[in-house]
């Protein structure tokens, strides 16, 4: 995992190297600390020795503030390393995020995405950050004390040795399940995060049906469950600091006893035992900080782990290396024999079977069928969205699979089932149809649209800011915009899946007469549950459980199709009733 992480921390390798100078330069200020304190206790003192003593003095105050120097250099150097990391592997992680197929985006959650972005890269970045700052310095600070301690006196120091290995079992004893709670933690993060967009996105639709007290209570078992989680964890952890003190005081108490004993006798003087007890001190200081990076490693492995599973994850749906950056001009689309599923593998059942139509440039077609008869999975194999199983779907005579992505969905204006709207204004919501549109090229799209008179009737036209998602304009509205913005990239292929339900009959009929006169060239295929959007088509395409049923015009299918003449008479009959 270290090594498929280090390329994000590579470019501020040279922070490393100043962090590692630095430390270690610390580290010898520190040590000398402690025998500059006992010459003066055992040379200065004793011998009314002011000058000797003073001097001593001023050393130590000079190494202290050196150390205080470096250690703020320490601390700015490894939060511009740490800091970096994070952006970048961040970034990256956004990016391969981004470059997922709808499948890829399937197999995580929306809330899990969002925990590996912040939290998890957050952990990381803290571990970085403490790696250069206590991680370099402990064995530094451990070698360095023990030398000079056994310098002093080497049967105290033999104490010593035996309280590091205790300290030692003890702390891989509580990490070994240390990062099974960390990873447990982090998948309760997860759920919460879930829960919380979830709710926030939907929070018109609680408030409609009277569900806050049944959220609340859901919110608050998710809530528990990461509480009692980290609460675990928390204990575990919380078991090294008492081990630690334990071993500590044992430790210090039993070279206090003997130490004490021997400076009693003369063998050790007294500013040596001082010295002593100070080196004794910052070995045993050092391994705290060991401790608690070890604790912090279990719970980056566990949100490293999470990482890099995103990083690694295949994306699917990729350019192949004989894609071509070829132009779509007609707009032609053909299915061969497709089939699809959503589970690969071999597994699961057709969502389409042996699909066959040709849609010809220019054409008005729509496609009709029941609740679940795989219209949205249609059309999403067109600018692959998904791939197809089996089978070829052909844009002007070329696969889609040998055609470059962006120029595939550049040449295609699609509007989803689900309509969406992006916090900014609306003239910036239209561009991401076409980034160079002038106004006037906005004003056509949106008047083709029927969305120009109610944007103009906004107190700050086309300038009006959108709240998060549309949330301050209506349904119909918002499915306008939409499709104006589509029809912005004028595209050769025009794609609206069940993008005029929320308008009105009049105002969908003059959409209809819009595409008919001011998309002359473009291919325009639909997918609409009312039968009076797609009667005057050039073609209707009938599914009926993922297969074709019938293809023709309106009158034809009314002849001799079952499953369209259903479809009318049951809207006949809600009308009626």
């Amino acid at each position: 995992m270290i090594k498929k992480l280090y390329e994000y921390i590579k470019p501020y390798s040279k922070y490393l190297l100043y962090c590692f100078l630095l430390v270690s330069t610390e580290v010898v200020c520190e040590m000398m600390m402690p025998l500059l304190m006992s010459k003066i206790i055992d040379i200065g003192i004793p011998n009314k020795n002011i000058g000797f003593i003073a001097g001593i003095g001023v050393l130590m105050v000079l190494l202290a503030v050196i150390s205080i120097a470096l250690g703020v250099a320490n601390m700015k150097f490894s939060a511009l390393a740490s800091q970096g990391f994070a952006a970048n592997l961040r970034e990256s992680l956004f990016n391969k995020i981004k470059a997922f197929s709808f499948s890829n985006i399937d197999k995580f959650s929306t809330g899990s995405l969002v925990t590996r972005l912040t939290s998890d890269v957050t952990q990381l970045q803290v571990t970085v950050m403490m790696m250069l700052r206590m991680l370099l310095r402990a064995p530094l600070m451990l070698i360095s004390a023990m030398i000079f301690a056994i310098s002093i006196n080497t049967q105290l120091s033999s104490i010593i040795f035996a309280a590091i290995p205790i300290l030692i079992f003890g702390i891989l004893l509580v990490i070994r399940t240390a990062e099974h709670l960390y990873t447990t933690t982090q998948r309760r993060i997860d759920s919460l995060n879930s829960d919380i967009q979830e709710n926030l996105i939907a929070i018109r639709v609680v408030k409609a049906f009277v569900r806050e007290a049944y959220e609340k209570l859901k919110f608050s078992k998710v809530n528990n469950a990461l509480t009692e989680a980290s609460l675990k964890a928390g204990n575990l952890i919380s078991l090294v600091m008492p081990l630690m003190l334990l071993v500590m005081n044992s430790a210090m108490l039993a070279v206090i006893w003997f130490g004490g004993h021997k400076v009693g006798t003369g063998v050790m003087g007294t500013g040596a035992f001082v010295s002593f007890i100070s080196y004794l001190m910052q070995i045993l200081f050092s391994v705290m900080m060991f401790s608690f990076i070890f604790i912090l490693f279990a719970r980056s492995e566990a949100c490293g782990k999470r990482i890099v599973e995103v990083i690694e994850t295949n994306i699917d749906i990729e350019d192949s290396e004989n894609a071509k950056d070829l132009p779509i001009k007609n707009g032609k689309i053909e299915f061969c024999h497709v089939d699809f599923k959503y589970v690969a593998g071999g597994e699961g059942k057709n969502v389409l079977s042996d699909i066959n139509f040709v849609i010809e440039p220019g054409e008005f077609a729509a496609i009709v069928g029941g609740t679940g008869s795989g219209k949205t999975t249609l059309v999403n194999l067109i600018p692959r969205l998904y791939d197809t199983t089996s089978g070829e779907v052909l844009v002007d005579g070329v696969n889609v699979r040998d055609y470059k992505l962006e120029t595939l969905r550049h040449s295609i204006g699609m509007v989803l089932q689900k309509n969406v709207l992006f916090s900014g204004t609306i003239r910036e919501n239209l561009l991401w149809g076409n980034e160079n549109a002038k106004q006037s090229d906005l004003e056509k799209s949106a008047s083709d649209a029927q969305a120009h008179d109610f944007i103009t009737s906004l107190p700050e036209g086309y300038d009006t800011e959108l709240g998060q998602g549309g949330v301050n304009v209506s349904g119909g509205q918002k499915q306008r915009l939409c499709i104006a913005r589509a029809m912005a990239k004028k595209p050769p292929i025009l794609i609206l899946d069940d993008s005029t339900s929320a308008v009105d009959t009049a105002t969908e009929a003059k959409l209809r007469k819009a595409f008919r006169e001011n998309l002359r060239g473009t291919t325009v295929l639909i997918i609409a549950q009312r039968i009076s959007s797609v009667k005057d088509a050039d073609k209707i395409i009938v599914l009926d459980d993922g297969k074709i049923c019938g293809i023709g015009t309106h009158e034809e299918l009314l002849k001799n199709n079952e499953v369209y003449k259903e479809i009318c008479l049951s809207q006949q009959e809600g009308m009626v009733s």
